[in-house]
């Protein structure tokens, strides 16, 4: 039995120093737009933005976001499209009264949003509907964001500099997420350490790797790579449209990319990191300052929202769901264990490998926790936190066997309506 026990807590350390050494760096937290060296006052020309906000009864959160939103710093043409996704909350009276008192009630277009038609999503409708109306002002740039964001005064401006500077197809954030309850303190920063070792940012930003992932709160997407996708209809049914939408642009090469590509195919340049020309290029980053009003205050709720895609994360796949329902507790909870038994048991080899693999995790963990300024304890958590989540990640697949998945704002999608 202490062969056995000794031989997992060796493999869930070598899991964790592969993790550590060659998984792109995931655990790190320094992919930061503010961090960014951006002279946003070098351009010569500002390009024209239209910002698309679909809105479905977020009448408590508009006078706080929707007004961040319209008094952005940005010197270039900039109008708000908000679609009004069939509230019943008078969201669209807020959202003109907000623009009304802060004198800006021509740059705010109200949509009232249409039926929803079969094979969209709820939100991706929304989209639709404001790109489409966005698109008579011919914006060089859309500004894909949600009702729930609170924008920093310069986050478009750095947006567009960081855009058109490095010649983007597509920049988004992942929005500071709110951190106040006891559970948004043991649960948030974990889902974003989750979502950074699943999508590892400089593997996303790095043009030579397929890696695609975007944080759906701030995306500023190229109009040109938009429509060379062939717009939001093709991620049309997604409930990870986010990255959805990332794999698309990412993927999407014109001739002169296919050109390019076939030169680095038969001439391999050793470590290249030059780009596609002009296509497929995106960043991901963190953000320090905008942040998502959106309360987590208790279990359920952030049970819910990590339940209601996390099936759909793994395909809907049986395979993949019985290897996650696995590889969590070995990664996560083979350590703090096997430092117990190897106490009870008196064998230290086995307790000192557990403790290290625990430090390690615990290593990897630790930037996370401080960026979102929480107790460094905390990092220690991760094995029950990991726990949790593999819970979560069960109830998903439960939920979608019983036809109760993907459920939002009212709405379920079966998952005949996603990718």
């Amino acid at each position: 039995m202490g062969v056995i026990v000794l031989g997992l807590v060796l493999l869930s350390l070598t899991i964790w120093l592969g993790l550590l050494c060659f998984r792109g760096q995931f655990w790190r937290t320094d992919q930061q737009l503010e961090a960014e060296t951006l002279d946003t006052t070098s351009l010569e020309s500002f390009p024209v933005v239209c910002a698309v906000v679909p809105a479905r009864n977020e009448a408590e959160l508009l006078p706080t976001t929707l007004r961040s939103l319209l008094l952005q710093d940005y010197p270039g043409y900039f109008n708000v499209f908000l679609v009004d996704d069939r509230s019943t909350d008078r969201t669209a009276n807020f959202a003109e009264g907000v623009a009304h008192a802060i004198g800006k009630p021509q740059q705010l277009h109200i949509i009232s949003g249409e039926l929803l038609p079969s094979g969209w999503s709820g939100k991706l409708w929304a989209v639709e509907q404001g790109i489409n109306s966005a698109s008579k002002f011919a914006p060089d740039y859309f500004l894909l964001t949600d009702a729930d964001i609170e924008h920093d005064p310069g986050n478009l401006r750095r947006l567009v500099a960081k855009a058109v500077q490095e010649d983007l197809d597509m920049v988004s954030v992942m929005v500071r997420l709110r951190c106040d309850s006891f559970w948004e303190k043991l649960l948030i920063p974990a889902f974003v350490f989750f979502f950074q070792k699943l999508y590892p940012f400089r593997w996303v930003n790095n043009p030579n790797n397929l890696t695609a992932a975007a944080a759906g709160g701030s995306i500023l997407i190229r109009r040109e790579a938009l429509e060379r996708i062939g717009g939001i209809q093709v991620i049309r049914q997604a409930l990870i449209d986010d990255c959805a939408l990332a794999q698309a642009v990412k993927q999407s090469r014109g001739d002169e990319g296919e050109l390019f590509n076939k030169f680095l195919t038969q001439c391999p340049v050793p470590n290249s990191q030059s780009p596609i020309p002009n296509q497929g290029r995106i960043w991901l980053g963190l953000s320090t300052l905008t942040r998502s009003l959106r309360p987590y205050d208790s279990l359920a709720t952030i049970w819910d929202m990590v339940a209601r895609t996390a099936y759909t994360q793994l395909n809907y796949s049986p395979l993949l769901l019985l290897g996650t329902l696995v590889g969590m507790p070995l990664i996560y909870l083979v350590p703090p264990v096997c430092v117990i038994l190897g106490a009870v048991w008196g064998s230290w080899a086995i307790a000192l490998t557990g403790l290290l693999g625990w430090l390690l995790m615990a290593f990897a963990y630790y930037p996370t926790i401080r960026f979102y300024k929480c107790s460094p304890w905390l990092a220690f958590s991760l094995p029950a936190i990991a726990f949790l989540y593999t819970l979560m990640t069960l109830d998903s697949a439960l939920q979608h066997w019983q036809g109760r998945g993907g459920a939002w704002k009212g709405r379920v999608y079966p998952s005949s309506d996603n990718l």
